[in-house]
């Protein structure tokens, strides 16, 4: 189905199919009714089952039904949920029981719970893993969103390479992190050589987010793109988070002392845990009862695709040098649990490809001043520093025999390909993989960055063409997104890089290595 008549499908719904069978809602006047200007996003989608995701503007119940025609022959109806301020209205409902390797078409509606009047319904869609590894499957991938001063843009369309990436229809959309810049307020307008950048204002985006209500803000700033909404109806969605979600290179424990526009709060531990409540109120992310709050999580998207999301901020140690030659609390990135996990969820997975989602790229160099390194990198020599737990993982990864190991990530404000090589490396106990980088999807390009020969790091591809000046707004067209592709038959992974317009700018086939030997 096309997306015309996907969204024509609207008209045919009728808002009281959604709702229970007993006491009917009441039809109110238009201003009386739960508004859903939000949209709807579905996530975390696995042969499990989904989450689905919508906001209201007030204390209603969340009902959603799900079917396998647009239509909605059948429909099968999920849980309803209360959704209050507590949650800043937005809701959560999990389906499970999905057929595999099927189209599911949802619908959303919301029924005030005083006046019982229903808001008008939402239409979202989403394909569920082909368990028997018959069908192609498919991921999309960037990150850094409405960054460096440069918000929604109405005189461009809005972000409109989510347009571009819905366009690709991949089975899941995978952002990197930075999925707001809470740290980087908006104005109307903002200068970028010798071009004028206009953006869509609010509140919540004209100072650093600092309250619970300012995080919040952030998030449904972004739901104003149309593009975006479209792109969250269509496309299940995969989340990490970076530092922007709470504060440029936040660390548990540091104090923004220096920072004079933090006025209410300094403490990235106050910080951080509203940016945490308000990344998982805003996103379709599947929370456990048991960790309601973690976010590394393993999602398999049937026989042929396992996705690894790494939580690199929550349990890091401060920004250094990076020079120290033994593990700590300094060094920490992952830490102990997460890495414990990783290694053996990663080294025990069957999936054909092993696709681990990352903040930022392994052997690249992000500078926190002068005398501190922000990612892994750490500028050269033997392992040292956070680069001790990369050791780890990749040791673990070549003690198991674990192949077609992929990492993806996004960060540095460009799309680049990255081979690290053993026989190129300082240290070399560890088999070659490839690392694939894009982005931003709507904020300034920057890069490219200086690599750490540790890990034999090859620059394939650079999406920057030599000389470009740093800084330069989306109206440039240096904005990034990546897509893999997995053949059921040869199993072969083909990884493309593309630009704002969509057009394919670099490509690799990876062949299939073959099992994992038998442990």
């Amino acid at each position: 189905m096309d997306r015309r008549r996907f969204l024509q499908s609207l008209s045919a719904l009728g808002g009281t199919a959604l709702l229970p069978r007993r006491a009917p809602a009441t039809i109110a006047p238009e201003h009386a009714r739960p508004r859903t200007e939000w949209g709807v996003q579905s996530g975390d989608v696995t042969a499990e089952g989904a989450v689905v995701w919508s906001r209201t503007d007030r204390p209603a119940h969340m009902h959603v039904q799900w079917a396998l025609d647009p239509g909605f022959k059948s429909a099968v109806r999920g849980p309803v949920r209360a959704v209050t301020a507590a949650t800043d209205f937005t809701g959560k409902v999990p389906l499970t029981g999905l057929p595999s390797g099927r189209d599911i078409f949802y619908r959303v509606a919301f029924v005030d719970q005083a006046t019982r009047a229903y808001g008008p319904p939402l239409l979202g869609r989403f394909r569920t893993p082909d368990l028997l590894g018959r069908q192609p499957v498919s991921f999309a991938w960037s990150g850094d969103t409405c960054g460096q001063g440069y918000g929604i843009n109405p005189d461009m369309g809005g972000m409109i390479i989510h347009e571009r990436i819905r366009a690709e229809n991949p089975d899941v959309f995978i952002h990197c992190g930075d999925l707001i810049y809470a740290d980087q307020p908006l104005r109307a307008s903002k200068g970028s050589h010798g071009r004028v950048w206009h953006n869509l204002i609010t509140p919540e985006k004209s100072k650093v987010a600092e309250t619970l209500a300012e995080f919040r803000g952030n998030y449904r700033y972004n739901l104003l793109d149309e593009p975006m909404r479209g792109l969250c109806a269509e496309v299940p969605w995969i989340v990490n988070w970076d530092d922007h979600e709470t504060k440029n290179n936040w660390w548990p424990g540091r104090v923004l002392d220096e920072d004079r526009r933090y006025t209410l709060e300094k403490r990235c531990d106050v910080l951080a845990a509203r940016g945490r409540q308000a990344f998982l109120e805003y996103t379709p992310l599947a929370t456990g009862k048991a960790a309601p709050e973690r976010i590394y999580r393993q999602l398999s998207l049937g026989p042929h695709l396992d996705v690894f999301v790494l939580d690199a901020r929550t349990f890091r140690g401060p920004n250094s040098r990076g020079d120290q030659k033994v593990e700590s609390a300094e060094t920490r990135v992952y830490g102990e649990a997460q890495l414990a996990w990783f290694n053996h969820a990663l080294t025990t997975s069957k999936a054909t490809w092993k696709l681990v989602v990352n903040n930022a790229p392994l052997g690249l160099l992000v500078a926190h001043d002068r005398y501190a390194y922000e990612t892994i990198a750490n500028g050269g020599g033997p392992p040292r520093g956070r680069e001790l737990e990369l050791v780890r993982i990749l040791k673990a990864q070549r003690a198991a025999q674990a192949h077609n190991v992929v990492w993806i990530t996004a960060d540095v404000h460009y799309a680049a390909a990255h081979r690290y090589d053993p026989e190129r490396a300082i240290y070399k106990d560890f088999d070659p993989f490839w690392e694939f980088v894009a982005g931003p999807i709507n904020a300034a390009s920057l890069g490219p960055n200086r690599k750490d020969p540790t890990f034999g790091i090859t620059e394939v591809f650079c999406g920057l063409p030599p000389g470009t000046k740093p800084g330069l707004s989306p109206l440039a067209g240096f904005q990034f997104y990546g897509v893999g592709r997995i053949d059921p038959v040869s199993r072969a992974l083909t990884v493309s890089l593309h630009n704002l317009a969509g057009k394919r700018l670099w490509a690799t086939t990876l062949p299939w290595l073959g099992p994992q030997a038998p442990r």
